[in-house]
């Protein structure tokens, strides 16, 4: 069997569907969750629900962990075989070691690109897919890195928490700061911006409300959109009817020619919880 020019990977936290990976023949390499002192991949031996029914019985949230060296050159030497090159993307070199890891495994085995997304969840996702196209393409690799390095700067990711529990019990919100927006039904809007977490916009009210208008937000600046893609990601969510009213409230804000749903994984749940839902697109 003849080798591919190009294959495109990724770590487990692009939330890219089982349906896409295969369309986009993309392979994943799992990030890790620690809890109660056992390790499982993300979405290998543990899943977003079950790490929630563990949580539910424990009171503590588990802890990530990148993905090693070893892991990498073991990944990138299984991709070399089945390709020339590979362009490899990761989280946020911001929030994770992987890139560092990746990179050190890469210079070792030769004809890898590791691009460090600056983002996390669908918003690496979006950069996975476009990679994906332009290698379908024909472009060469080097240029295809360029023009993704580029389109990382203009990843719109954000999401809205339905509960600040998880960021609480994650040490990045305070009990007192939890308490307050629980009681006063405050949804901050979580955005990355610069390849790092921040708060932007505070919402109150109904998740259906605080989603609906967070929505209009987000897309209020068409001219600015690249309408080409979006997707809305979710946590899980109790009422599943909500997805499908963020979607319609999507696609009447904006005529985007693509609008893809994926859960994220592991490693995002984690750290977000459940009935967190964003919506992740790119900027022109």
């Amino acid at each position: 069997m003849s080798k591919k020019a190009i294959r495109v990977s990724a770590d487990s936290t692009c939330d890219l569907s089982p349906q896409l990976l295969e369309e986009y023949d993309i392979e994943t390499l799992p990030l890790y969750v620690v809890m109660e002192g056992r390790s499982y991949q993300d979405g290998v031996d543990l899943t977003p629900d079950g790490l929630y029914q563990k949580v539910q019985a424990s009171g503590k949230i588990g802890s990530t962990a990148a993905i090693n060296v070893e892991e990498y050159l073991s990944f990138f030497t299984h991709m070399k075989d089945t390709c020339e090159t590979v362009i490899h993307f990761t989280i946020s070199s911001e929030m994770s070691s992987c890139c560092q890891n990746a990179r050190i495994a890469a210079a070792e085995v030769g004809g890898v690109y590791v691009i460090d997304s600056r983002n996390l969840s669908t918003g690496i996702g979006l950069l996975v897919l476009r990679a994906c196209e332009l290698a379908r393409q024909g472009m060469a690799a080097e240029v295809i890195v360029s023009y993704i390095e580029n389109m990382a700067g203009r990843v719109d990711a954000s999401f809205i928490p339905d509960s600040l529990e998880y960021l609480k019990m994650g040490g990045r919100c305070s009990s007192l700061a939890a308490l307050g927006a629980n009681l006063l039904r405050i949804k901050p809007c979580i955005q990355v911006r610069d390849g790092v977490m921040g708060v932007g916009k505070k919402y109150t009210g109904s998740q259906e409300k605080v989603l609906l208008k967070y929505v209009g937000d987000r897309l209020l600046h068409l001219e600015d959109v690249d309408l080409s893609r979006v997707f809305i990601t979710h946590s899980g969510m109790d009422d599943p009817a909500l997805v499908g009213k963020v979607k319609n409230a999507v696609l009447s804000a904006a005529p985007f020619e693509e609008v893809l749903v994926t859960r994220a994984g592991c490693t995002i749940s984690n750290h977000c919880g459940p009935n967190t839902l964003g919506v992740l697109f790119c900027r022109k």
